[in-house]
């Protein structure tokens, strides 16, 4: 499992623990077990963390998203996993500057088809897409190339250390 795709993965399961416990626990306890759970050596220099973070702090706006974008399925009527899989996806894709929007729904989307029901992976596309074609195609184009850049950089540091 790539490094990112395991973030995301334990910031999924922070925010499932925590929407699925009314949301009562503490997010850093959550996180911190899951690490400790799922991943105990792994280091991701914070990015699950900064995920659950961002996600927690936008979470009116994102749910706002998923009420425009699923105005068949109540937000209380998602499943709870389909439903922190879609904050995760509207968090990378609307409000994250640094993931591209198309990584951000085929991360989305391969998280919902392990951990969700039969259909999720279909739900998650569906919805993710919908905002996906409300993006102005500069957005796009834009993302792609800060991303194109940041990984073009992080490769030149690679090859000289």
């Amino acid at each position: 499992m790539a490094n990112r795709h395991l973030s995301r993965t334990i910031a999924m399961q922070t925010l499932f623990a925590w929407d699925f416990n009314g949301r009562n626990k503490n997010l850093d306890e959550i996180i911190s077990e899951n690490f400790f759970n799922f991943a105990p050596e792994f280091d991701d220099g914070g990015f699950a963390k900064e995920l659950v973070s961002q996600v927690f702090s936008n979470l009116e706006k994102i749910d706002a998203y998923i009420s425009k974008y699923a105005p068949e399925w109540p937000i209380n009527q998602i499943t709870v996993v389909d439903r922190n899989v879609l904050r995760l996806g509207i968090y990378e894709l609307v409000f994250s500057e640094k993931i591209p929007p198309k990584v951000a729904i085929n991360e989305a989307i391969e998280i919902a088809k392990n951990f969700g029901g039969e259909s999720s992976g279909k739900f998650i596309n569906g919805v993710l897409g919908s905002i996906y074609n409300e993006i102005p195609e500069e957005e796009k184009e834009k993302r792609e190339k800060n991303s194109s850049r940041n990984k073009d950089n992080k490769d030149n540091k690679d090859n000289k250390e």
